[in-house]
């Protein structure tokens, strides 16, 4: 994309003629959330404990997560309702071990899985798939790009030849679910746009693949938070609950997880919305404590698959980076040791669980 100022001015007047009909158009009312539901405490993404999963630090305090089964005793000690945790490689007696340990501690379980790449791939998918459900799974999260676009991507040719690979992936998958009766949810996951991802699955038509909706992703394909859940939470399987902070840089913007309530995300109005349409779906938190991610949205390689984008949506961007710019300095795990991250790590953690039965009536 081409002189990105110009697109910033040009689109800042469409941006403010469209602003109060959005407004209006959004101001609609739930309904309350149901008392068997708010009984259910949020649960927690594996990739919440990107320090933990796995850590190497020998800390007393913070001992490292070796399996579902670590991550369960824990999420159950800290009052979670439950853990989305990967399953790949699980063989039946460990998937034998987690539904053991998930049934003692009355946790739900989410499977995460990888989508098979090609024939060869279905048989051990198959075998995922039979083991997440033997350990007590219903709903297995999933992902097309392990990256993010506006990185993975350097012309439209590339992302048209990923997304062909995608929908094999998915076309591959989906008589696997739907033999077992197992839920596979894609997340949007700084790949797809809202409406790409929705069209996707719309597409498949299949009643066993849906959306797991993460909160967050597609403010870095510069899309509201709001919108974007409006969009996908019709077809949700499962969420990735999370708030965003912003702040401008010189090649774009900066985004990252923050604690629930202090960042750009309309979290209440996004729980309503899921459980208006799903009313058994499970709130899972994905706080994810690292450095700022850069949005490189003033710099041309940014755009490169982004072809049809409206300058409104930059404009709106940038105009809300600035206006709700995170107070203070965003989380950086940078400098830190290895014992200070783990306790950055678990008070995020802790801190939002605490969020989210308060103030957004979960647990």
């Amino acid at each position: 994309m081409k002189n990105v100022q110009s697109y910033f001015d040009s689109g800042r007047r469409d941006f403010l003629k469209t602003a109060s009909l959005g407004a209006v158009a959004l101001n609609f009312s739930f309904p309350e959330i149901p008392e068997e539901m708010a009984g259910i405490p949020m649960g927690v993404v594996v990739h919440s404990y990107g320090a933990r999963w796995h850590s190497k630090a020998g800390s007393p305090s913070y001992p490292s997560f070796e399996n579902a089964i670590d991550l369960i005793h824990h999420c159950k000690e800290i009052g979670a309702g439950g853990v989305q945790v990967g399953v790949n490689g699980w063989a039946s007696d460990f998937a034998k071990k987690v539904r053991e340990e998930r049934e003692k501690s009355g946790l739900y379980l989410e499977g995460s899985i990888r989508l098979p790449q090609t024939s060869d791939q279905v048989p051990i998918f198959e075998k995922e798939v039979l083991a997440a459900k033997g350990a007590g799974a219903e709903v297995l999260r999933t992902v097309c790009l392990n990256g993010r676009r506006y990185e993975n991507f350097h012309s439209e040719k590339e992302f048209l030849e990923f997304k062909a690979g995608a929908l094999m992936a998915l076309s591959l998958a989906e008589p696997i679910v739907r033999k077992h009766q197992m839920k596979l949810a894609v997340e949007n996951h700084k790949d797809w746009k809202a409406s790409e991802l929705a069209e996707i699955i719309r597409n498949l038509g299949s009643e066993w693949v849906g959306v797991t909706l993460d909160f967050g992703n597609n403010v870095a394909l510069l899309e509201d938070p709001t919108i974007v859940i409006e969009t996908l939470a019709p077809m949700a399987f499962s969420t990735h609950v999370k708030d965003m902070g912003v702040q401008e840089y010189e090649h774009g913007f900066l985004l990252s997880e923050v604690p629930l309530g202090t960042g750009i995300v309309d979290l209440k109005k996004g729980v309503e919305l899921c459980k208006k349409y799903n009313p058994s779906i499970h709130f899972s938190l994905e706080m994810i404590t690292r450095n700022p991610l850069e949005i490189p949205v003033m710099e041309s390689n940014y755009w490169e698959t982004f072809q049809d984008v409206p300058a409104r949506e930059l404009a709106r961007t940038i105009m809300e980076v600035r206006e709700k710019s995170f107070p203070g300095e965003l989380p950086k795990v940078e400098g830190l040791s290895d014992e200070q991250r783990l306790a950055f790590e678990e008070n995020n953690v802790t801190s939002c669980l605490s969020f989210s039965k308060k103030s957004l009536g979960i647990g």
